[in-house]
């Protein structure tokens, strides 16, 4: 399972063609099709993307860029970025790890592995986080960890509920122990946020392991996740090495976790942003700012 978040991206798809009665590969570019790792079925990329990237015919909820996320969840034009020029240094002087990080914020757009900001979802107020696992795999160095812990403590300081979209490798190895640090720092903000009486709603989505599931990703006071979605802190050979025992087949999935408590609700794409607006209001965190105390 986890060898799968590593993988090289396909840039054309192989399908098979019977119509001259024997089946031969074809090869068509994977942005006009998209085919379902899940149930195999192809579909035409436009409909795909229109349909907020689930799969029809199984449900199946592909990844999605944080600009994606935030156009499916957020008011239109409500949206406002917070630390835009914030971008990583290398401090331990990782070999290549500069070029890396330039080549991946021309391709993504984005400065780092995490976009955040002030919105509205449904006319509700709140501070939001996008993580987006194709800037090195959503890790956690120096900028992720700085930017969720001053979206914490501007949330504070204006009194709004936290919303924050998780997905990542975990720690950023290319910093060394700094990156081990962020864990740490943001769980501290997420504390004061919530001392002050305020909401922080975690949702999680394909991949949410190590460090981040072992710091904010899993401290909200309403924990969702999408349907079948990966959540763990260490892989599945490693927990079975450590044990010498096989471990259940679901394991570190959004539906163990719920039946063993780690997961409060798992929400369909398409539900994400009323059920999100819908726990604001009920908490009386959108506008109010925050619980009586």
């Amino acid at each position: 399972m986890w060898e799968e978040l590593f993988q090289k991206v396909k840039t054309r798809l192989d399908i098979e063609d019977t119509s001259e009665g024997k089946a031969k590969k074809i090869s068509i570019p994977s942005d006009l099709l998209f085919k379902c790792p899940r149930c195999q079925q192809v579909a035409l990329m436009e409909e795909f993307t229109a349909g907020g990237k689930v799969c029809k015919s199984c449900g199946y909820h592909a990844r999605l860029s944080a600009r994606e996320r935030l156009e499916l969840t957020v008011d239109n034009e409500t949206f406002k970025e917070y630390d835009t020029l914030m971008k990583s240094r290398n401090p331990i002087d990782f070999p290549g790890y500069e070029e890396k990080v330039k080549e991946l914020q021309k391709k993504t757009g984005l400065s780092d592995a995490v976009v955040t900001g002030e919105c509205e979802i449904m006319g509700e107020q709140c501070v939001v986080a996008v993580m987006d696992s194709r800037f090195m795999m959503a890790s956690m160095g120096s900028v992720v960890g700085e930017k969720i812990t001053r979206a914490f403590e501007r949330a504070t300081e204006k009194r709004l509920p936290v919303v924050i979209f998780t997905s990542s490798g975990g720690a950023r190895m290319q910093e060394g122990i700094l990156s081990l640090m962020q864990m740490a720092k943001t769980s501290g903000a997420c504390a004061r946020h919530s001392d002050a009486g305020l909401l922080y709603i975690t949702v999680l989505t394909d991949p949410t392991t190590g460090g981040v599931t072992a710091s904010f990703a899993m401290l909200g006071d309403i924990i969702i996740a999408e349907p079948k979605v990966l959540v763990g802190f260490a892989g599945r050979r490693v927990i079975e090495g450590t044990i010498k025992q096989r471990l259940p087949d679901d394991f570190q999935s959004a539906e163990f976790l719920m039946e063993h408590g780690f997961v409060d609700m798992i929400v369909e794409r398409r539900e994400m942003r009323r059920t999100l607006a819908d726990l604001i209001r009920l908490h009386g965190a959108g506008k109010a700012g925050g619980f009586d105390e």
